[in-house]
């Protein structure tokens, strides 16, 4: 069984997805932007800024399915310029709790928006 999960403490789905789908115990995301949630605007250019974000609303989204940060499993990160994979990684240190997930970075061409860089997890449901 798939549930959909829906909040406003992030941006709406921009097409025919969902934010996120919980089914058994986990929890897939979609990826997430650096935009604020109210406006749909980036919050900044700046890639950090961008990262930063982009993780709070994968955090809003992972609260509302029930899981949070510190059940991550697997992060996969999408950067417009592999460059700037310090700036994300030292963001990402920040704001992810130990123990880290699994995790993977790409680079691609590029990314919905415009963004420069782009994150989706997988993560465990809480009980209860």
């Amino acid at each position: 069984m798939r549930e959909a999960i829906s909040t406003d403490a992030a941006p709406a789905a921009a097409g025919p997805y969902s934010q996120a789908i919980r089914t058994g115990d986990l929890v897939f995301t979609a990826g997430q932007l650096g935009l604020d949630p109210s406006s749909g605007e980036f919050v900044s250019e700046d890639v950090a800024g961008q990262a930063e974000r982009a993780l709070h609303n994968l955090a809003a989204i992972l609260e509302a399915a029930g899981s949070g940060m510190g059940r991550l499993v697997k992060v996969t990160v999408y950067l417009a310029d592999i460059g700037d994979w310090p700036a994300v990684n030292e963001v990402y240190a920040r704001l992810v709790p130990e123990p880290f997930p699994a995790r993977s970075a790409f680079a691609v061409r590029d990314l919905p928006k415009g963004a420069r860089v782009e994150i989706e997890a997988i993560a465990s449901v809480t009980s209860g």
